[in-house]
Order: C-alpha cells, then structure tokens, then sequence
C-alpha cells in the first residue's frame, strides 16, 4: 500500500512540475518580449518586474536583496541598474537613517508601460482564478511555498558545498 501511495504522490508531483514548467515557459517567454518592447535585455526586465512587484507588495528592494532574486556578481547588478536608470525604467533613492542604503523604485513610466503589456493578461489570469474558491487558491499558494523552499533548501546546500 505504502508503495502504491508513494508512487502517486511521485507522479503528482510530476505532473505538477511539468504544468508548472510550461506556465515558466510562457512565463519567461511573455517578459522576453516585454523586455523586447520596452527596449531592454530580458535579465534587465525581469529585473524590472522583480522591483516592481516587490514595490507594489510594500517591501522595495535593495540592490543586494535583488541580487538575491537574480544571481549577478555586484559589478553585473550595478551595470543592469544604471541600464534600467538611463532608460527611465528604475531610480535609486536613500529612505533610511542610514544613507549607504539604496531602494530600487520604478518610474511612472516603467509602470505605465508594464501595465500597458500586462494588463491583459492578468485579466484573463484574474477571470480563471475566480473560478476557484479562495481557501484553494491559499492552498495552492501555500504548496507552491513549501515546494520552493524544498528546493532552495537544495540549492543552499550546493552553494555551501563549493
């Protein structure tokens, strides 16, 4: 029996994985071509969004907890953030006691434009979630967490492992 409970909850959790693949696939697709018409390398956009969703959440970010989200040496994270500066995309400001620290915004313009590209989408995203309960939907948020955290676990492990 144990076997039998095993093997479904295996291939659950590919099943799962591959839906969640083909979502990333077309989840990086669509911010390639954001990037493309906003003009910017796709690491700089998703860059972009990751300041700007962190903004909207009420926890902006700083350059080094971005770096946490996309994994550049500091030289490459400070060459993105002066692109996203001259393009009018993101601006530096210093909103702590301490002014060393820098928080990432982005302009009315990045935002006039990501909304302008995304807009439609999260409203069709918006009318399928409202299909499903809201306790479902925590749910689902709350498996998700706890299977990414499974693999982050994995990759602090290989990180200490060098």
């Amino acid at each position: 029996m144990e076997e039998s409970v095993s093997g479904g909850v295996a291939a659950q959790r590919e099943q799962l994985a591959e839906a969640l693949r083909t979502y990333g696939a077309s989840f990086t697709e669509l911010g390639r071509r954001f990037a493309a018409q906003i003009g910017v390398h796709s690491t700089d956009a998703f860059a972009l969004l990751e300041i700007a969703s962190a903004e909207a959440r009420g926890v902006p970010l700083s350059p080094v907890l971005l770096g946490h989200r996309i994994p550049l040496s500091s030289g490459a994270m400070t060459a993105l953030l002066n692109r996203l500066e001259r393009a009018g995309y993101v601006i530096r400001t210093r909103e702590h006691t301490d002014r060393r620290l820098v928080t990432l915004r982005s302009t009315p313009r990045a935002k006039e434009r990501a909304e302008a590209f995304f807009g439609p989408v999260n409203a069709r995203q918006d009318a399928v979630l409202t299909r499903y309960p809201s306790e479902l939907l925590q749910q689902l948020e709350t498996v998700l967490t706890q299977l990414r955290s499974t693999m982050d676990t994995q990759l602090t492990g290989e990180a200490g492992d060098g």
